[in-house]
């Protein structure tokens, strides 16, 4: 076999990658609240040798030979992922989230079962009941929303939905919900109705890791997450549950919905998962949380509204039904000024998914950069200049030059950490 460098073998790939690194280190702002950037020894573990084998089956009952560190690197991930979640069983094959809530559904329901789950544009996802997406298709899905007045998820409506749908399964856990899961209040309202509960940690996983965010368990069933946003770590999906479900969930992943596991990946959660029981990931969490309220206060300053008032973990989302602009030309008037978020939908939203009148915005990969509570609220105050005026040239380009100066002073990479 002729062994080259990318450089040499596929030049275009590698401008391509190249010119990506170039775009994250010093093109602009990541605040995408489901991004952040891993460190060097898990791209290491993801591009490694355990990419050439085929391990399909779990660690001591493999379908193929030649598994023996493969069910190390495996083992590692699944015991440590056990003990950061105070989880009985981990299952961490599932190559994305939707395929572990995929997994999840299937292990203990049949297609046509019935659901309940968050309306979408409430900060659901599209796994959470989509008439688009497998969920939709295949379960019969039921709606809670949240509370006109509180903007929260509030125990009285949750349960009259519950009683009126009488669910097989709940699904709590979101991707646009700025405040804490009350998981007692779901398992209350589930236990009223008999069913099961479980909950989609995929963007507050890093702040349950280290008790930032309090833990699904024991009052959920079965917990569901994706392993590369508020967590750090390689991207794909994974299943933790109790005891009395790991067969089932086991099952559902493998051979039911998946065959072979990407083992390079799943060695990329093991690391993940070593660097998210030290004390300094700890430190990290706790200041993604301290960055989002200095972010929400230099929002606030601006006179943006924020759903629900404000946040409790690692985004916020803003209302803008108070000013001329929607989420779609507020995204793009910030793309322009260097500042990457996303067009998100508001609860009751008039506007459609395509257009909306919110933009979420998350903290975790500037965090991961090194930015505090100064930088954030100074950013919280450029957005909103921004969104003010986001027809502007003079203030985007003033912003831009403010994004520059940041994007220096605290780089991504050092020159040598990433290898191509």
């Amino acid at each position: 076999m002729n062994h080259k460098d990318l450089s040499e073998a596929d030049p275009e790939v590698y401008e391509a990658l190249k010119n990506e690194i170039d775009r994250q280190e010093s093109e602009s702002l990541e605040m995408i609240a489901s991004e952040n950037f891993v460190p060097r020894q898990i791209l290491q573990a993801q591009g490694s040798v355990l990419t050439n084998k085929y391990a399909e089956g779990y660690p001591g009952k493999r379908y193929y030979a030649g598994c023996e560190y493969h069910d190390k690197v495996e083992n590692l991930a699944r015991e440590r992922a056990c003990e950061i979640f105070d989880a009985d069983h981990a299952n961490v094959q599932p190559h994305s989230g939707s395929q572990a809530n995929f997994a999840a559904y299937f292990s203990q329901l049949d297609a046509g079962d019935k659901i309940l789950g968050p309306v979408l544009s409430h900060g659901g996802h599209l796994t959470h009941g989509h008439g688009v997406n497998f969920s939709g298709d295949l379960f019969d899905f039921a709606t809670y929303g949240l509370n006109r007045e509180t903007e929260r998820f509030e125990k009285e409506d949750v349960m009259e939905a519950a009683k009126e749908h009488n669910p097989d399964l709940i699904v709590c856990g979101y991707s646009a919900y700025p405040r804490e899961i009350d998981f007692e209040m779901f398992r209350e309202v589930a236990d009223e109705v008999d069913a099961l509960l479980m909950c989609d940690i995929a963007h507050i996983s890093g702040l349950v890791a280290t008790g930032e965010h309090p833990s699904p368990f024991p009052q959920c069933d079965i917990v569901t997450t994706t392993t590369h946003k508020s967590i750090r770590g390689a991207r794909g999906g994974m299943i933790l549950c109790k005891q009395e479900y790991a067969d089932d969930v086991d099952s559902a992943v493998f051979p039911y919905s998946q065959g072979g596991p990407l083992m390079h990946q799943i060695a990329g959660k093991a690391v993940c998962f070593k660097e998210a029981q030290k004390e300094s990931f700890k430190d990290y969490t706790q200041q993604i949380k301290k960055n989002t309220k200095a972010l929400a206060e230099g929002l606030r300053d601006k006179g943006l509204r924020m759903v629900s008032g404000g946040t409790d973990n690692h985004l916020v989302l803003v209302d803008l039904q108070d000013e001329d602009v929607t989420g779609k030309e507020a995204e793009k008037a910030l793309e322009d000024s260097n500042i990457v978020v996303n067009k998100n939908s508001v609860p009751y939203d008039p506007e459609p998914p395509t257009v909306t009148s919110g933009i979420r915005i998350g903290t975790p990969a500037l965090t991961t950069r090194g930015l505090e509570e100064e930088e954030l609220r100074s950013i919280g105050e450029m957005i909103g200049e921004v969104v003010k005026n986001p027809d502007d040239e003079e203030v985007r380009s003033e912003v831009r030059e403010k994004v520059s100066g940041l994007l220096d002073e605290f780089p991504l990479y050092e020159d040598s950490e990433v290898d191509l």
